[in-house]
């Protein structure tokens, strides 16, 4: 290794480099790549999945993997930008996950925050949250906060089938990730094997389809906006993760609308196509669109419908690098 004068000594910067080289430096003025940029990079893309390929992937699973064998029986929505191998968008990931008829999928707890979007399920299925049974049905948006115990059963005759949105790349990137799963697992807090009929509308873990429906009846639609009629699911709902539900007229294209949060559409009814950095995607239910960070997008219902989006922006405004770019009024 160098000394001090040795370092001292050298007379060229070749010669300069090839020891800081040997002492773990390097020479900011001569970076490789710059260190910072005028404008976020786009090194994500957009992309699209469909609800319909991943159900029939994971019937298959239902029948090829159970509970032991897979702490969770779900499919990685990986982002197809070139040499990532897991995230949806940067900071989230979301994966499509199925429970057969009398299974449970054992309690545990992680540092990550988590949430899923009920696509079907019939009525004794539920997931199990901080020792609370919460029903699970059709549009339902279900909490699972950060070391919050969680865990899911199905006691009815049918699979059902849910979109999980965990902020583990985030995690993953700040390291502060921890897992445990429950020593004493038993199937459900409710010991008479009883599944709860409906979520309460009170409960903290839980937006329901119903009470959803009603708030966007009241909010106020927002004509040549970015988000048709939208509203906000809690305040926000997880300290990493904001949600909102959107309804869109039939044939009204939203405003472009592009900003530095990540953004992940999931449809919970309807048709339609959205348009992510000039790229289109045909939509229907249960499909999942990935607008990552600073790529213009819009969308556009064939009828009626409603995406719920699923977006970092708490990340970014408690940091301070949230921006976005409104249409012109």
């Amino acid at each position: 290794m160098p000394s001090p004068s040795d370092l001292a000594r050298c007379g060229t910067l070749e010669e300069l480099y090839g020891k800081l080289d040997e002492v773990g430096m390097g020479p900011g003025w001569n970076k490789p790549t710059p260190s910072l940029w005028p404008a976020p990079r786009k090194t994500l893309v957009p992309a699209h999945w469909q609800y319909e390929l991943a159900r029939g992937a994971l019937d298959a699973a239902g029948r090829l993997i159970n509970t032991a064998l897979a702490e969770r029986r779900n499919l990685i929505l990986v982002n197809p930008a070139e040499g990532n191998t897991y995230g949806t968008v940067r900071t989230l990931v979301a994966a499509y996950q199925m429970i057969m008829p009398g299974e449970w999928a054992r309690v545990h707890r992680h540092t990550p925050n988590a949430l899923r979007l009920i696509l079907d399920a019939e009525p004794g299925t539920y997931t199990q949250v901080d020792g609370v049974n919460i029903a699970m049905a059709p549009g339902d948006v279900l909490l699972t906060p950060n070391w919050s115990t969680h865990g899911h059963g199905n006691r009815s005759k049918a699979c059902a089938y849910w979109l999980d949105f965990l902020d583990v790349p985030l995690v993953q990137l700040l390291e502060p990730m921890l897992f445990e799963a429950a020593e004493d697992d038993r199937k459900g807090a409710d010991d008479s094997g009883r599944a709860p009929a409906e979520a309460a509308t009170d409960q903290p873990f839980v937006f329901t389809l119903r009470d959803t429906l009603r708030l966007l009846g009241e909010a106020k639609p927002e004509p040549g906006g970015p988000f048709g009629t939208q509203i906000y699911l809690g305040h926000p709902a997880l300290a990493t993760t904001a949600l909102y539900m959107m309804r869109l007229a039939p044939g009204v294209r939203t405003a472009p609308y592009r900003t530095t949060a990540n953004n992940i559409f999931a449809v919970v009814q309807g048709e339609g196509a959205s348009t992510v950095d000039g790229e289109r995607f045909e939509w229907r239910r249960g499909d999942v669109i990935a607008a990552p960070a600073w790529r213009p997008h819009w969308h556009q219902a064939t009828g009626d419908a409603m995406l719920l989006r699923v977006t970092d922006e708490p990340v970014m405004q408690r940091f301070g690098w949230w921006r976005e770019e409104l249409p012109e009024t």
